[in-house]
Parts: structure tokens; sequence; C-alpha cells
């Protein structure tokens, strides 16, 4: 007996696997993550707190969030190998392909590679916690011709991923909005490139194998890169009249426009998305020039009005970025630097209760050609 099997593209819909990491609930508008408010959390806590929630199940104390930090920041530097190889790619190389290469490189340095065990697997998480932020910052150092920093123990992990980049220690309010959006960024239930690790790592692959399928995922523009397009299309207008006329004329000849809609939130506002939206007014008064925030906010009217869609993540995060003074080839490789501990987490999560997947097809070609 044939049995009838349901095609959903793109697994719209289809429930994957199971996990206690994270969970999008879109009746109630809240993104949940190790049983808290996401959004709640980016008001009173760090991402070192949501680091330690999701790699350990609990939000830290005091003494435990001192001892991540210490933790990581002893392991910022990277082998010398690692920048080696760096400094041989094309000035040309994409600053997110930097990092797979990056973190590929790295996985050479694991004498334990091999060893699954959640403990190891932890203890790799961390490791790359640390370093994935300095591979970030020096590739693209190296792929501009500028000198590479080493990073400063002495600031925080979210200051010093800020200094590496931009080559001044942050005030303030930017470390603390840059640390917002990291924690935005970390976690997300199963978008691409979560399951993409995820389907690696039930291969038993390793855990620099998962991460490294993810970059290539999160690299794209209906992914983790709408972010830097975003950012493109704020740039080819300078006033809120002009990037409505922009908007307006991209919609008039069907382009899509980045940066609005979202797989899961569809007709609500992302809520992550206004998160960003007040660090950028924050940005705005602090510098006198609020022209990007005007600029979006028009855009995000003209989009409700006339599509009936609303910004997610990246569209309030892209100026923010640009207003911290990162470069725009590095908004997704800070993307991914900080969703690397809920991929990790997700690789964990997958080894511990593993099992491969192995989904069927809806078969649309020919059949019974005969052999001549």
């Amino acid at each position: 007996m044939t049995v009838e099997q349901t095609y959903s593209p793109g697994l719209n819909g289809v429930i994957a696997t199971e996990t206690k990491l994270s969970f999008l609930d879109t009746e109630n508008g809240e993104i949940v993550i190790g049983g808290y408010d996401l959004i709640q959390l980016s008001k009173t806590h760090g991402y070192l707190d949501i680091v330690h929630l999701l790699l350990k199940g609990t939000l830290p104390t005091d003494v435990e969030r001192d001892e991540l930090a210490k933790k990581l920041s002893t392991s910022y530097t990277v082998p010398e190998t690692v920048l080696n190889v760096l400094k041989q790619l094309p000035k040309a190389t994409h600053p997110m392909d930097a990092l797979r290469t990056g973190i590929s490189v790295l996985a050479g340095f694991d004498r334990e590679l091999e060893d699954r065990s959640e403990h190891v697997n932890t203890a790799r998480a961390y490791d790359l916690l640390a370093k994935l932020p300095t591979i970030v910052a020096s590739s693209y150092r190296v792929l501009v011709g500028d000198e590479v920093l080493a990073p400063k123990s002495s600031l925080s992990y979210s200051a010093n991923f800020l200094y590496m980049i931009t080559g001044k220690e942050p005030t303030p309010l930017e470390e603390r909005v840059f640390d917002q959006s990291l924690l935005l960024y970390s976690e997300h239930e199963m978008p691409n490139s979560t399951f993409t690790a995820r389907v690696i790592a039930s291969t038993l692959s390793d855990m620099y194998g998962a991460l490294t399928g993810a970059v290539a995922s999160l690299k794209g523009h209906l992914h983790g890169g709408a972010n830097e397009a975003v950012m493109y299309m704020l740039l080819e207008a300078d006033t809120p009249e002009e990037f409505e006329a922009l908007l307006r004329s991209k919609l008039a000849q069907k382009e899509k426009v980045m940066g609005f809609g979202h797989r899961v939130y569809m007709k609500k506002m992302d809520p992550r998305a206004l998160i960003m939206k007040e660090a950028l007014t924050e940005l705005s008064e602090k510098a006198g020039d609020d022209r990007l925030l005007r600029m979006c906010v028009a855009g995000e009217q003209v989009m409700a009005k006339e599509k009936g869609i609303y910004p997610n993540l990246d569209y309030y995060a892209a100026p923010v970025y640009y207003m911290l003074g990162i470069p725009i080839g590095l908004y997704t490789p800070i993307f991914f630097a900080s969703r690397t501990v809920g991929l990790s987490a997700h690789v964990m999560e997958q080894h511990n209760d593993n099992k491969l997947f192995r989904p069927r097809v809806k078969y649309t070609g020919p059949r019974h050609h005969s052999i001549s």
C-alpha cells in the first residue's frame, strides 16, 4: 500500500526536530530562549548572559558571568597559522568566505576533534565564541590592507569585538548597543543556517564542519546577508523623501525590498527590530544626526501601507552598525559570530540525541524511458 506523503515547499510549517533551546511564539509575539522572553532579556541582560543560558541552561550569577568573561578573554588569540592562511586569500574575497575559511583552519588545532561528548563540545563552543570575533575582525583588516589589531583582554567581550573592528575603544553607549545587537542575533529557533548546522551535525560531523556549512547558508541575501543589502539600499538615498521614492520604484518594478517580511512573523514586525529601532534613536540623538532614523521610519511606513509587511531585525540593525562605524562587509560576519552560541548549542543538542536527517522528495521528472 502506498502511503500518501505531504509536500511542503521550503519545508514551510514542517516540524523538523525537538529542541529545548528556543521557540518563536508568533501568536503572543514572544521569542522564547531557554524559557525566557528574549526581548525582555535584551532590556535587562547582556550577551554573555545569553551565552551562559544557551550553553549551561541557566542565567548566570554575577560570579558565573565574571568567570565566563575571563574564560573567553584568555582565548581571544587565534593561531598564527590561521592569520597566515587568511593573508593568502584574494583581496576580493567576501568577509563571509574568509570567516568560513578561518573556521575550517581552526578545526585542525583541535586535539579532540573526534570527541562529540557534551563536555568537550561545550569547551569547543566557548573557544569558538572567543576566537570568531578575532577572525572576523582580523580577516577583514587583512583583506583591506589594514593592520591587524591584537585583542584587548582588558575590555569586555563586546567592547573588544568592536575595538578590533573599528580600531577605537567604544563609548559606554556604543558598547551597550553593540552588545544588545549580539544578544538579539544570538538564537532564533530554526532558520536556514541553524537547520544546515543540525543536518550536518546529524551525520556526527564535528562542530567546525557544522558551523562552516552554516556560514555558507547565512551568507545568502535571503538570510543573514540581508543586513548588508539594507545598508546599501539606504545609501542610495540622501533624504526620507528620496528613500520613499526609491522604495516605491522598487515595488513598481516588483523588486524584492530587503529588510522587510519574515517567514515566521509574516504580518507582524519582528520584535527584535523594535529594540534596534530604539538603539538607532539613541545613537542618532547622541550624534545629533537623525537622518538615517528618519529614512528608516519613512521606509517602514511605505512598506506597511503598500505591502502590509514590516521590518525584520536586519532593517534597523544595518543603520545601527553603520553609526557604530562598522564596515558594511562585516555586518553578516558579526551576525554569524553572535549566532555562534545558538548554533553551537544546536549542534550539541543534535549530537546528544541524534537522528540522521534523511527526507524524501516529490519526484516530478520523467519515468519509463525506453533504452534503445
